[in-house]
């Protein structure tokens, strides 16, 4: 198994949850793909869309996969410009690369927003830390994951 898919099966196992990461047979970069190999409503994706604050802070941003973020509606809620970051950014955060971001399993914690249209869905699928991979759980289990703040970002 990926070592990136250990660490993220380690802190939901850690946490108590029943989910673990699926890998599919295909990667699944974006979230009309992950839903379309999963059979799922494209909003049941949570994508895991990092940002780079004006600090050079990181912020992780799980929003729907059925709508964008509003970048300056996150900038205001966090108090800072925000930018999209490079790969090598999101790779030095999290540990992993960008399409199979996983919400947990980075080197250290990371500041994050949970868009609440995920709370429509009983249940959701995030990046499991590899393009090929996906994460079940509930809205609830990811803000407990994350330590997330739920916020409107769209």
């Amino acid at each position: 198994m990926h070592p990136s898919v250990e660490r993220v099966n380690e802190v939901v196992a850690g946490k108590g949850f029943a989910g673990r990461v699926v890998v599919l047979p295909d990667a699944a970069p974006t979230a009309p793909a992950a839903a379309e190999l999963l059979g799922v409503e494209v909003g049941a994706i949570a994508n895991s869309l990092i940002f780079r604050t004006e600090s050079g802070a990181p912020l992780l941003v799980m929003t729907s996969g059925a709508h964008r973020v509003d970048t300056d509606k996150v900038a205001a809620l966090i108090g800072e410009p925000i930018g999209r970051a490079d790969a090598a950014f999101v790779r030095t955060h999290t540990g992993q690369v960008i399409g199979g971001v996983a919400p947990v399993g980075h080197p250290q914690p990371i500041r994050t927003l949970i868009d609440t249209e995920l709370r429509g869905y009983p249940e959701i699928w995030s990046g499991g830390g590899i393009p090929h991979g996906m994460l079940p759980m509930s809205f609830e289990e990811l803000i407990v994951l994350t330590g997330g703040e739920v916020a409107e970002v769209a």
